[in-house]
C-alpha cells in the first residue's frame, strides 16, 4: 500500500534521514521505534506531506505522492497532544472534521455517535473536553482522526503523555480499534514495549536509518545489531576479542563466522539454579544482585572471570552471595553486527 524509497533530509547541515527506504501492507500497524533525535518523527510528518524530502520517493496505491498536499493526501492524523478544542465538546471535536470537508449534515451526527462507541465513549458525547481524563481524550482524539475515513492513519507518540498503567491499556485498544476498522497504520513510538503490544511489523531507527525491520517475535528473538538489542534492554553483549566468555560461548554455539565480533547471550535462554556438576554451555558464578519485579526476578550474576550476565528468572533458588550454575541455551547466543 505504502512504499518509501531512499529517502533523504536535512536541517540545514544536519543529515535527519539517510536512503531510508520502508513498506506497509494493506491492513498492517507499522511502528517506527528508536530514541529521541533518530528521524522517525521528521519521516512521518515526510509521509504526511508536513516535511519535504531532498530526495527519495513516497508511493501510495502505485501513485507517486510526493507533490501531493496534505489536505489531498486523506491521511489522518493523531499526535501525543490531541490537539483537541477545549471548547467543544466530545462530539463536537470529532464532527468538526467532517464538517470541514464538507459532509453532508444529516450523515454527520449518525457518524460521530457511531465513532463514540467503538471507541468506547457512547455516553460521553457532551461532555467538554477538560472534564475527560487523559485517557478519555486520547480515544476523543482517536475518533476524530478515524472519522474522515482516512486511506492510512498516522500516531505520534499517541500514548506518550499518559501514564504507564493507562499506556499498557491504551495500546491493546488502540492496535484492536485500527484492525476493527481494516486501517492501514504507522505508529511512532520510543517504548518497544508499546510497539511490541500495537505492531504487525517494526521498523527500528537510529541515527536517520533503519537498522531492522521484523515482526515483534522476531525483534525481540532475533536483534540484528548492538544497538538494536540494547534498545530493546538486552544487556549481556560483550566483545568476543576482549571476553574469554565470549569466545568460549561462540565457539560453543558454532559461530564461526570470521565477522563475529559482538555476541549477545539473549536473556530467554539463560536460566539460573543451585551450583551443581559442570556441563555443557553450564557455567559456574555468584549471584550478586536479585530485584523483585512481582512475577520475576531481575539478577545478575558474575562468573569466574567476572563477567557479568544479568536476566530474568521466574524464582530465586539462592541468596546473595551464594554460588550458582548457569545454564545457556545453544539458539541464545547471538552474532550481531557492530
Amino acid at each position: 500500500m505504502l512504499s518509501i524509497s531512499n529517502i533523504l533530509h536535512a536541517y540545514g547541515e544536519h543529515v535527519s534521514l539517510k536512503n531510508v527506504t520502508l513498506e506497509v501492507e494493506p491492513g498492517e500497524i507499522v511502528c517506527l521505534l528508536g530514541p529521541s533525535g533518530c528521524g522517525k518523527t521528521t519521516l512521518l510528518r515526510i509521509i504526511a506531506g508536513l516535511e519535504a524530502t531532498a530526495q527519495g520517493q513516497i508511493m501510495f496505491a502505485g501513485v507517486d505522492i510526493g507533490d501531493t498536499p496534505v489536505h489531498q493526501r486523506q491521511f489522518g492524523l493523531m499526535f501525543q497532544d490531541f490537539a483537541l478544542f477545549p471548547h467543544m465538546n466530545a462530539a463536537d471535536n470529532i464532527a468538526y472534521g467532517l464538517r470541514r470537508r464538507g459532509f453532508p449534515r444529516r450523515l454527520i451526527a449518525g457518524e460521530v455517535e457511531s465513532l463514540l462507541e467503538r471507541v468506547g465513549l457512547g455516553d460521553l458525547g457532551d461532555r467538554d473536553i477538560s472534564s475527560l481524563s487523559g485517557g478519555q481524550q486520547q480515544r476523543v482524539a482517536l475518533a476524530r482522526s478515524l472519522a474522515p475515513k482516512p486511506r492510512l492513519l498516522m500516531l505520534d507518540e499517541p500514548l506518550g503523555s499518559l501514564d504507564a498503567r493507562l499506556r499498557d491499556q491504551l495500546a491493546l485498544e488502540l492496535r484492536q480499534i485500527i484492525k476493527d476498522e481494516g486501517l492501514s497504520a504507522i505508529y511512532v513510538t520510543h517504548d518497544h514495549r508499546e510497539a511490541y503490544a500495537v505492531a504487525d511489523k517494526i521498523a527500528v531507527m537510529n541515527i536517520g536509518k533503519v537498522e531492522q525491520v521484523d515482526t515483534p517475535r522476531g525483534l525481540y528473538r532475533r536483534p540484528k545489531s548492538a544497538f538494536v538489542a540494547e534498545f530493546l534492554g538486552m544487556r549481556n553483549i560483550f566483545d568476543s576479542e576482549r571476553s574469554s566468555f565470549a569466545r568460549r560461548i561462540a565457539s560453543e554455539a558454532l559461530l564461526h563466522d570470521a565477522n563475529t565480533k559482538t555476541v549477545l547471550i539473549h536473556p530467554a535462554g539463560i536460566q539460573i539454579e543451585k551450583a551443581t556438576a559442570s556441563k555443557s554451555l553450564r557455567f559456574d558464578g555468584v549471584l550478586t544482585s536479585a530485584v523483585f519485579r512481582g512475577d520475576y526476578f531481575d539478577v545478575c550474576v558474575s562468573l569466574q572471570d567476572e563477567t557479568a550476565l544479568r536476566f530474568s528468572n521466574p524464582t530465586l533458588p539462592a541468596q546473595i552471595g551464594e554460588a550458582v550454575s548457569i545454564a545457556i541455551a545453544l539458539d541464545a547466543v547471538i552474532a550481531l553486527e557492530g
